[in-house]
């Protein structure tokens, strides 16, 4: 069945479901590529980073500049650009920068929540725009003046915008849930990382103040 046969088939709703879908496909495209950039390159580069932030301060800035596009790096940056911060300074920035980061995380999911409750909705809208279409084509009392082109085209409505309410939504919840995974996946790594990096500014602090007080 081709897609005009689909839309013919469906009925009116198969217009605002095609809609929903190819935005849909899109936006998953973007969500995928976006979660596949930051797995590949976001763990390696942290790791790196905190493991020559000790010894090298400024590499490790250069290395998170160089990767500005990944959420961590600009919330280690937040953090680790202030000016002389003491240790509750350091921690504040860094939360900060994460409930910065937040929206760009969960971006789209509103939408996929919306299409996944209005998507069965406009199914089953034109199930019963279907039925109306074939109770109106009979002609109770009289078999042989029933329309029945009527009834067999409103039963095909009512079948077709359902089964096409209920793939797109279904669809959508599975890739939401998976992006939804995605994204507390990497809230647990920002915190771990978060945590891993505030130690070691907590240790540098107080070094430094430590000498600070010798030297006095």
């Amino acid at each position: 069945m081709s897609t005009i046969e689909l839309l013919q088939a469906g009925g009116i709703v198969s217009i605002p479901l095609l809609f929903f879908s190819v935005i849909t496909i899109a936006l998953i495209i973007e969500r995928f590529w976006f979660w596949m950039r930051i797995k590949s390159r976001e763990k390696v580069l942290v790791k790196e980073v905190l493991k020559i932030y000790r010894s090298d301060y400024v590499t490790a800035i250069d290395k998170l500049r160089k990767n500005i596009d990944l959420p961590m790096a600009r919330i280690f940056l937040e953090s680790l650009e202030l000016e002389n911060p003491n240790a509750t300074e350091f921690r504040l920035a860094l939360e900060t920068a994460t409930q910065a980061e937040l929206p760009l995380l969960k971006r789209f999911n509103t939408f996929f929540q919306t299409v996944i409750t209005i998507a069965p909705l406009l199914g089953l809208l034109g199930t019963i725009l279907g039925l109306i279409q074939s109770f109106a084509s009979l002609e109770l009392g009289n078999a042989g003046g029933t329309n029945t082109a009527g009834v067999t085209g409103g039963i095909s409505e009512a079948l077709v915008s359902t089964v096409m309410g209920l793939v797109v939504a279904i669809v959508t919840l599975m890739f939401a849930n998976v992006f939804r995974s995605f994204y507390l996946r990497q809230i647990a790594l920002i915190q771990e990382y978060g945590g891993q990096l505030e130690l070691l500014y907590r240790r540098f602090y107080e070094e430094k103040g430590e000498k600070s007080y010798a030297n006095t």
